[in-house]
């Protein structure tokens, strides 16, 4: 467990290790199907599935949501305390070596489980679709960047290990297999390990922390006896593995990797002892362990943690660390010869004279040396290509076929003519004729056509030496180029040089478009002064240049240009020292007087100039002037900036004075509370209760960004759903009295005793502003405005109601005019009052979870509004709602 949030009344299990059992194989199947998986409550009774018996096959439950737990898991979970829980996988992309030979580069890896987000909950709980969804979203992203962070440390891993064999090579070059033993880097360079040692040729050789000589040859006894059919073996416990010696090595040697280079020959590399602590989540038991009563712990029905002291092992031993090491036994078992071999040439060759022995001794080298010639070539990172003495491509390198993309088996036999730039032909003739007559040019540039995937690239720029290939005669036989890719550093000059030109034309250029610019060297001269700077200043540019721009070209005093106050000019002294310093500052607001006596307002940009090598060598500045443009459309957006400051200050008086009616309506409200009333004086009580605090919550409504973006709070309290309704209704009715148009109700009679849980007044709010939108624009004598309510009540887990609720504020044909519906769903900036109102209330809706629509049919028009809320537990002890009752 690596991470880890709780109440504080809860057990933690942070640090705490758990059993690969406890996530049976089956389970991560599942997980890798179905990225979440809830369980509202695990004590609820399983739904039995009846499916047609006419289905060829029972029907699979891996994607549902609906799935109920498997009985052990629902013990499980029951074991540790927990009733209800959301688990959500996080899956990286399989090993290159876990995903075979795909066959195809087009084809995408696979996948693997790497861990899980576990939520759980002490009583049953109900996450809902779109917040199940966000977190899937979540998941994936931060698997994305697993991913990537596993990639870049597996690629780091191997780059460390590909250079540490490169250098080793080298070593098996001069002295195999002693040099990579004898000689630095070693071979304790290529993993991490405590000790090494080679066993070759009846010698040993150690480095490190390692067994004594004697014991060494009792394990290289062991490897021939009971593992003589394989190349190596690794282990991170000698002990587990079966030695019989292991004992007797104690602590100093625990883990050994161990590689057959020849018959008798072996490589080893040893890990000592390492200490190790894990805390369990609950008693670590092995297959055949009971509990306290004899029968088998599955499930565990203890989670007390557990700390288990691991002896007598190692660091286990990673892929990419093995990869290494078989990758070096395959290297020094095409070096070695094998010693069975060696012994049956020397018993054939024991009567052969000596100089014969020296020359097949010599082949033998000879072949070993151009063997791993031809493997350095093909595999080195330069591009190196050869050629015979006609032209024809004889050698072509996997560097020169990855950034051509032409292949090794295409290249060889055709004519380095035609694979060049038609500018390139000519240099290439040259070398040719030179390498033939002995001459080796160097230092050339070619261009190389690029072909397949590469051809959009352009053509490979390269920097080659030619190296005469001789025969033993000393004769010409072809010519082989080692090369330098120049294409990405010639692509950056190419780029400087129009950058360059760029800014000569910008910076000499007269047009009035072209702020005004100067530049600075490090100690604070100027070196630049555009035309749009002598201008502004007045200042020429002979007599701006190599003066201090602080000090000489803005000053205190009457010549240059002078500035407001010190101030000023300390504020542009730090600007300078802030950029030349290499910080990002902000922008100056800088104002001073040009050399005709008129105040000139602008702001400074400055930026760093920075050389080749990436020096800081001055700054880059623009002054920003107002145009008369400019300053008429500040002016304007500083007054409406100032009416919409008068405005809010208009609102904020509003809202403050409707505070003292409010509570004085809700004092008169406390004072009527006791009094005995009827049930329908009850009922209009209610209303008028829920009208106030519908009020007071919308003169609280400050934040309407969050509204609008929907991740404004919702309060969840207890209602009764027909007493929302019927304040909706009460708030219509005093238009509805005045155009004279009625307002009917149409729902069953079950709603008047559903209670749920949610926010009632925004609820009302958004019905209440529908139903005024809808008597705005319903003409008299057209027919009535009815609220229709359609609840449907659906069941989840043991005790656990949803309602979903389907309201309808049906009125006659036409409707609400189309422009306001289009207001209502997309807001701009010319929305109207009625718009912004309908886009708030919509905005609402989308906010608890619910839709709203717009229907237009032939004879009547319809806002329908759906929403979802849980249905509050029945109690025959239920009282009458309560009201807020808060003060301001």
């Amino acid at each position: 467990m690596c991470w880890s949030g709780r109440r504080s009344d809860l057990e933690p299990y942070l640090g705490l290790h758990y059993p690969a059992t406890d996530i049976p194989q089956a389970s991560r199947f599942l997980f890798m199907k179905n990225k979440v998986r809830m369980i509202c409550d695990c004590a609820a009774s399983p739904v039995k599935l009846i499916q047609d018996d006419n289905l060829s096959q029972p029907i699979s439950l891996c994607g549902s949501t609906m799935r109920a737990p498997h009985g052990c898991h629902a013990q499980y979970m029951a074991n540790m305390g927990s009733i209800a829980s959301l688990v959500m996988s996080i899956t990286i992309n399989e090993d290159e070596d876990e995903d075979g030979d795909t066959g195809s580069d087009q084809q995408p890896k696979g996948r693997k489980l790497w861990g899980l987000v576990v939520c759980h909950h002490t009583s049953p709980r109900f996450v809902p679709f779109p917040l199940r969804y966000a977190c899937e979203f979540l998941l994936q992203v931060f698997g994305i960047q697993l991913n990537k962070e596993v990639e870049l440390a597996s690629q780091a891993k191997e780059r460390h290990i590909l250079r540490t064999q490169t250098l080793l090579c080298d070593m098996l070059l001069r002295d195999a297999p002693v040099g990579i033993f004898t000689q630095s880097p070693n071979v304790m360079d290529l993993v991490k390990c405590d000790g090494a040692a080679l066993c070759y040729q009846n010698q040993i050789m150690v480095l490190g922390s390692t067994p004594s000589e004697g014991e060494i040859k009792k394990i290289v006894a062991w490897l021939l006896e009971c593992h003589d059919g394989s190349t190596g073996l690794s282990t991170d416990s000698l002990l587990e593995a079966g030695y019989p010696g292991a004992s007797a090595l104690g602590e100093v040697v625990c883990g050994m990797a161990a590689i057959k280079i020849s018959s008798k020959g072996f490589i080893f590399w040893f890990r000592s002892h390492t200490a190790k602590e894990i805390k369990w989540g609950g008693a670590k038991h092995e297959p055949g362990d009971a509990d306290d009563n004899g029968r088998r712990m599955h499930p565990r029905s203890s989670f007390r943690a557990f700390l288990e002291v691991v002896k007598w092992r190692s660091v286990p031993w990673e892929d990419v660390e093995m990869d290494a090491i078989h990758s070096l036994q395959l290297i020094l078992r095409g070096s070695l010869q094998d010693e069975d071999a060696n012994d049956n040439t020397a018993r054939s060759i024991v009567e052969a004279p000596s100089d014969d022995i020296k020359k097949i001794q010599g082949l033998l080298e000879l072949k070993i040396v151009t063997n791993e010639m031809v493997r350095l070539i093909e595999t080195a990172t330069a591009p190196i290509l050869a050629v015979d003495i006609v032209g024809n491509i004889n050698g072509w390198n996997n560097k020169v076929a990855e950034i051509t993309g032409l292949p090794t088996t295409e290249a060889i036999g055709m004519l380095l003519v035609d694979l060049v730039e038609g500018d390139s032909v000519e240099v290439v003739k040259q070398m040719l004729n030179s390498a033939l007559q002995g001459t080796e040019e160097q230092n050339l540039e070619i261009k190389l056509k690029t072909f397949h995937q590469q051809e959009s690239k352009g053509p490979v720029v390269l920097m080659v030496n030619a190296c005469c290939s001789r025969d033993l005669s000393d004769k010409v036989v072809g010519v082989c180029f080692v090369a330098q890719d120049l294409t990405g550093h010639k692509m950056v000059m190419d780029k400087y040089t129009r950058i360059q030109g760029d800014y000569v034309a910008i910076v000499k250029n007269p047009n009035e478009l072209i702020p005004p610019i100067f530049m600075i060297n490090d100690l604070g001269s100027c070196l630049e002064w555009n035309e749009a700077m002598q201008k502004i200043t007045g200042i020429k540019r002979e007599d701006a240049i190599d003066k201090l721009l602080i000090g000489e070209v803005f000053t205190l005093h009457d010549y240059g240009c002078r500035v407001k106050d010190q101030v000023t000019l300390t504020k542009l002294s730090i600007l300078m020292n802030t950029v030349i310093s290499g910080q990002e500052p902000e922008k100056l607001a800088f104002g001073f007087f040009n050399t005709n006596g008129k105040y000139m307002e602008s702001l400074l940009t400055a930026n760093k100039r920075t050389d080749a090598e990436g020096k800081i060598t001055g700054a880059l500045c623009f002054l920003h002037v107002a145009s008369p443009e400019l300053q008429h459309a500040l002016q304007v957006q500083k007054m409406s900036e100032q009416a919409a400051t008068h405005s809010f200050k208009e609102l904020t008086y509003i809202r403050q004075e409707l505070k003292n009616p409010l509570n004085g309506m809700q004092f008169t409200r406390k004072l009527l509370e006791p009094s005995d009333l009827t049930e329908e004086q009850r009922q209009l009580f209610a209303s008028n209760v829920l009208c106030q605090e519908q009020l007071k919550k919308i003169l609280h409504d400050n934040d309407l960004e969050g509204i609008e973006q929907c991740y404004m709070e919702m309060n969840t309290v207890e209602f009764n759903l027909e007493e929302a309704l019927n304040t909706v209704l009460m708030q219509g009715m005093s238009l509805s009295k005045e155009k004279q148009i009625s307002l009917d109700r149409d729902w069953p009679v079950e709603v008047s005793s559903m209670y749920l849980y949610g926010d009632n007044l925004r609820l009302q709010q958004v019905l209440a502003d529908y139903l005024a939108c809808t008597l705005q624009f319903t003409r008299p004598a057209e027919g009535p405005i009815v609220l229709q309510v359609i609840p449907k009540k659906e069941h989840i887990g043991s005790g656990m109601q949803i309602a979903h609720l389907e309201f309808r504020l049906v009125h006659p044909a036409p409707g609400v005019p189309e422009a306001l519906i289009q207001e209502m769903f997309r807001h701009g900036p010319g929305v109207s009052r009625e718009g912004l109102g309908l886009h708030i209330s919509q905005k609402l809706v989308k906010t608890m979870s619910g839709t709203v629509q717009y229907l237009r049919e032939a004879e009547s028009s319809s806002f329908i509004v759906l929403v979802e809320f849980p249905v509050a537990q029945l109690n025959s002890k239920r009282s009458r709602p309560s009201t807020s009752k808060s003060n301001f």
